[in-house]
């Protein structure tokens, strides 16, 4: 966690609880199914659904959220992840000293610990935490509130949803809180948060959902969060949010801090994305399938969106099409801006990625474009990312400056298995030996190799067989992070 007093930074929270409620008042004597008569007309008007009020009472004012905490808190748990690190050498990796010194200082193990959060979503001892509580971790133990403790294992996780689904290794019954619809969540809905801020035991605050859809939150390709302002502490990753129900509407995953402590600027990934995470643990996957559309997006700004006679600035740009793919299929094509995912609006790219990851791959979802002012309905087929190549990995070997590092040929499933666009093309590294001559001359995971001594790489093993070649200088270009590289090496 960075911390500074002059810059607003991101903290995640590993080591606590967090919980949110949505809160219903009706005016008195009023049941949320009978009709009322609107004062003004006289005419009787439908109540299609309990309405959100402001107190009108003393009384009201005096409400209790105890019975909602007793209802939920046995299922909020701690999650302890241990892990084995190495403390490496000071000699390490260089050939002269350790061959005098290395047996002296040998590399030595220790254990680091995390404390986290979990809520319980299955009888059976399912529970819902972030990634970053457990990754890597080699023990996990699972503390419920009544005291009890069990080991655990990973059913699932994704590093870049940041969620893990975990099994406790008993038979059970265990109480649960059950999975809300975060799309009915509204701003303004008062909030719960349960946890265990800073290791010192289980508190309850409270506070409201202040915004949705936020994005640009966390770094990585998900960006859909609940914004809440409940107090959340580091301790809070894994807690979830929770309604007057007694459902969960989210996870906690990240707050704002300057230093450390809430400043009531804290995110949560929606519960309908959690459904859909489970549903692909339960079913015995080992790892998370997002849909491949086969087709690019940009945000719609201002600008962008007067050009094409938006209203405001919101949706996804279709920057490009990808051919053959399900965007092409469904007759997507470049210019065209998605403005709505099932009737549901769509703030932003990230908001669409969330909004067909929900719908599932195997699905239909009927995706909204606007074009020359108009707009009309596509029918988008769900998919798998294709291998339409096969990846064909190796690792170069020699006296080259690729020497020690692992290339493969670009496809959409490489692309995505490696977080990068699936539009990506060509041959890329997919992993650096440490200590290799790739690595000490700053080669990095991702990178596209575009050419050597100019000759285009379209192939793995044509990388292959120019690093066999010894000449007295190399000039590389690659692609990082969408920018040109170019370089020199002797």
């Amino acid at each position: 966690m960075i911390r500074s007093p002059r810059t607003l930074v991101l903290s995640t929270m590993a080591g606590l609880i967090v919980f949110a409620a949505a809160v219903h008042f009706i005016a008195p004597g009023v049941n949320a199914s009978d009709d009322v008569e609107d004062i003004r007309t006289g005419a009787i008007v439908a109540q299609a659904e309990t309405p959100k009020v402001q107190p009108q009472s003393r009384a009201e004012m005096q409400l209790s959220f105890a019975p909602l905490v007793k209802q939920t808190a046995n299922a909020v748990v701690n999650v302890y992840a241990e892990k084995t690190v190495q403390n490496r050498s000071p000699f390490a990796d260089d050939p002269f000293f350790e061959q005098f010194f290395g047996q002296q200082m040998p590399n030595r193990s220790s254990k680091q610990s995390s404390l986290g959060s979990g809520v319980i979503v299955g009888k059976n001892g399912i529970v819902v935490t972030n990634n970053h509580v457990i990754a890597d971790a080699d023990d996990i133990k699972i503390a419920l509130a009544d005291g009890r403790e069990f080991e655990s294992t990973v059913m699932l996780k994704d590093e870049r949803l940041d969620l893990a689904v975990l099994k406790i290794k008993s038979d059970g019954p265990f109480e649960t809180i059950p999975l809300g619809d975060s799309d009915a969540v509204e701003v303004g809905d008062l909030v719960l948060a349960i946890g265990n801020p800073f290791g010192v035991g289980q508190t309850v605050t409270s506070g409201i959902v202040s915004a949705l859809a936020r994005n640009q939150v966390v770094s990585g390709d998900f960006g859909f969060f609940i914004q809440t302002d409940a107090a959340i502490n580091p301790g809070n990753s894994g807690g979830g949010l929770i309604d007057m129900n007694g459902q969960l509407i989210g996870i906690n995953t990240a707050i704002f801090s300057r230093g450390g402590g809430s400043n009531g600027v804290g995110f949560a990934i929606p519960a309908n994305l959690v459904k859909v995470f489970v549903a692909s643990a339960e079913g015995g996957n080992g790892s998370f399938t997002r849909p491949f559309i086969g087709a690019s997006f940009e945000p719609v700004t201002s600008e962008v969106a007067e050009a094409l006679g938006l209203d405001r600035a919101r949706g996804a740009l279709v920057s490009s099409v990808i051919e053959g793919g399900p965007a092409e299929k469904a007759g997507m094509k470049p210019g065209q801006v998605i403005v709505a995912v099932n009737g549901i609006p769509v703030e932003h790219p990230d908001a669409l990625g969330y909004r067909l990851t929900t719908v599932g791959v195997g699905h239909q979802a009927k995706v909204t474009v606007s074009e020359n002012g108009k707009t009309r309905d596509l029918e988008l087929t769900l998919a798998e990312a294709p291998e339409t190549s096969p990846r064909d990995e190796r690792l170069i070997e020699g006296r080259n400056p690729f020497a020690g590092a692992v290339v493969g040929n670009l496809s959409p499933r490489l692309a995505d298995e490696l977080h990068m666009s699936t539009s990506s093309q060509g041959v890329v590294i997919t992993q650096i030996n440490r200590g290799s001559p790739a690595a000490r001359v700053g080669f990095q995971p991702k990178d596209i190799i575009i050419a050597v001594n100019g000759t285009p790489i379209d192939k793995s093993t044509t990388l292959e067989a120019i690093a066999k070649d010894d000449p007295s200088l190399w000039r590389v270009e690659i692609e990082r992070d969408g920018q040109r590289i170019r370089q020199f090496f002797r």
